[in-house]
């Protein structure tokens, strides 16, 4: 089935796998976001559609897309060989508009992202962001491209934010991370399971990686699972009660890694990297 221009309940983009029915919706116009995914006709996405309809509003919900940083920088500001510039928390990305077109493979879509002015003030480089969604047997998988097409070595982040919806933040477990973490929220290390036990309360942390991390939703009986592979392997854990939602994150780096250094990544001009991680609905 063809891409298909929706104005109801709000303006987006639909796709619906002919082999089972899952859906896609897709908004490449408020920064490539998926604001829903419908799998064996369970919604698995969070999305709060009355913040979405005020463009002044930060969106909560969906899939929105980090780039080029993770988590913000001290002052918002990038310092780069050329000067300072600032760069807000997770990036441009999730404010542009993208390009979307339909997989050649039909069973998905895809996401197109290029350098503009905006960007360009901002952040100094040329570059592609290829982002491929592809509907298979329960589960979404995500395919990511990224190319250097400037003439200068390109620092960069990259990561996902996906909002899981769940049915009762208080019956929710977490099992796959790491024993310890980082609480963004204090800015100091601890124990991964003294997080868990208060996602009801609120959470923001990170752990290292996590090649499977699975979300238990009790009160629903489902579970689901994020795979995930290096160097896209750091988990952000995120609840914002009472928001019925778990932001289970994929990245690349932690926050500040383009000034700490810490699993910072570069391209060289005219090189690319892959990534690749996937969403499996398991009950």
């Amino acid at each position: 089935m063809a891409l298909t221009r929706k104005s109801e309940p709000y303006p987006h983009w639909e796709y619906v796998y002919p082999d089972n029915g899952d859906r896609l919706r897709v908004v490449p116009e408020r920064g490539g976001l998926v604001s829903e995914w419908r799998c064996n006709d369970r919604e698995m996405l969070y999305f709060d559609r009355s913040r979405f309809l005020e463009p002044w509003q930060s969106i909560r919900g969906g899939i929105p897309i980090l780039f080029p940083i993770c988590g913000n920088l001290p002052g918002n500001t990038l310092p780069l060989a050329e000067g300072n510039t600032t760069l807000p928390q997770h990036g441009f990305a999730r404010d542009l508009k993208w390009d979307l077109s339909q997989c050649d493979q039909g069973n998905g879509i895809q996401l197109l992202l290029e350098q503009n002015s905006h960007s360009l003030a901002v952040y100094p480089f040329l570059f592609t962001l290829e982002i491929s969604f592809y509907l298979l047997k329960n589960s979404l998988e995500v395919s990511i491209l990224l190319r250097n097409t400037g003439d200068s070595d390109m620092p960069f982040n990259f990561g996902l934010h996906p909002y899981f919806l769940v049915d009762d933040l208080s019956r929710t477990r977490i099992e796959g991370l790491s024993n310890k973490c980082f609480d963004h929220i204090r800015s100091a290390e601890d124990l991964t399971n003294n997080q868990l036990s208060n996602l009801s309360s609120g959470v923001d942390f990170l752990t290292r990686s996590s090649s499977r991390v699975t979300l238990f939703d009790d009160a629903a009986g489902t579970a689901l699972e994020v795979h995930n592979k290096e160097p896209m392997d750091l988990t952000v854990i995120w609840t914002d009660p009472p928001r019925k939602m778990v932001c289970i994150e994929p990245w690349t780096s932690p926050r500040n890694s383009m000034i700490s250094g810490d699993r910072k990544l570069a391209l060289a001009p005219g090189e690319d990297v892959n990534f690749s991680c996937k969403f499996l609905q398991v009950t």
